[in-house]
């Protein structure tokens, strides 16, 4: 690992809010990161301004998930050169590895809500293919629509505790490895903000746990983590990729899904189109719900993780306990 010690305060970049939220508590009394994603960017849409590229021209470490979800920092990264050393968290941080899923109406996988997980190898191992994804008769009529840019495993790491545990470990590790004068604040950090975590996650596992059994469908893919940690039971999505509309087809499965399994509630996300949410519960019992996985109504720093965290718990079990 080669180090790039600054003649001040390390530079740091992280690409997306709630990386930046585990970098800023890792960094708090030594140096602010700068966040490229900032308001309510999506990863799977942003273009990069030339401010953008003139921060990143100028960091000393660069923090991102991986090319699995910012695939707009692909080809910026690979031309730094040696000044900038970029840690993509998904690939350097030990974390546990979900495989990604097909859109529409998923059958429940059983083995949800481990305390301790596997590896990568042993998650696949336990039956992931289970998800029967049920899309048979709509691949003529959507067949580019499952040929999204999505890698195999679901990027949207942070969404397990224990994942962001061990990205607060690999953050702390390489900024003292490429700031050495500030290495014990940054481990001091780390180790407050995991106890913080591991609070979090016993917090979270009773918030959750009323509502861990109600069927529920998401607008994308991105929540694996959370229902594979908690127990939860996300039937299906309305899209692949958020940013290509699912066809008519897809959409009429899942509102026989959610028909079918009496499903609680269908979650939108606040970047996206709220109309297909609206299209989908049309003529169903299911209400409407907001997950918001990357913070874009909350303010950058170091607590947002945790509101985020928070804020998601709270919106499942208010959609899904549905009214007193």
């Amino acid at each position: 690992m080669g180090t790039a010690m600054a003649a001040g305060p390390v530079k740091v970049v992280a690409s997306v809010k709630p990386i930046h939220s585990l970098v800023t508590g890792v960094m708090q009394g030594v140096a602010e990161p700068a966040l490229l994603l900032k308001g309510a960017n999506s990863p799977h849409s942003f273009n990069m301004r030339p401010s953008d590229a003139r921060v990143l021209s100028q960091a000393d470490l660069v923090f991102w998930v991986g090319e699995d979800l910012e695939t707009f920092l692909t080809k910026p990264i690979q031309s730094l050169g040696g000044k900038a050393h970029p840690v993509a968290l998904m690939e350097e941080a030990g974390l546990t590895l979900l495989p990604t899923r097909e859109g529409g109406a998923w059958e429940r996988h059983e083995d949800h809500g481990h305390e301790d997980h596997g590896k990568e190898q042993g998650h696949e191992e336990q039956g992931h293919d289970d998800h029967a994804h049920a899309h048979d008769g709509h691949a003529q009529e959507a067949g580019h629509e499952d040929e999204h840019e999505h890698g195999t495993h679901d990027a949207h790491v942070w969404l397990d505790v224990d994942n962001a545990r061990k990205m607060v470990a690999t953050i702390a590790a390489e900024l003292s490895e490429h700031d050495r004068p500030n290495a014990a604040r940054y481990q001091a950090n780390a180790a407050s903000l995991t106890e913080r975590l591991t609070a979090l996650d016993a917090e979270l596992k009773t918030t959750l746990a009323p509502v861990k059994d109600r069927p529920f469908v998401v607008f994308h893919d991105a929540y694996h983590y959370l229902e594979d940690r908690y127990g939860l039971n996300a039937v299906g999505a309305i899209t692949v990729s958020p940013d290509q509309r699912p066809s008519a087809q897809r959409l009429s499965q899942l509102r026989a899904k959610i028909s079918s399994l009496d499903a609680a509630c269908v979650f939108a996300e606040p970047q996206f189109e709220p109309t297909l949410v609206a299209t989908v519960v049309e003529k169903t019992p299911a209400r409407r719900g907001t997950l918001d996985p990357l913070g874009a109504a909350l303010d950058d720093g170091p607590d947002l993780y945790f509101t985020l965290m928070r804020d998601m718990a709270a919106s499942l079990v208010s959609c899904l306990k549905g009214p007193a």
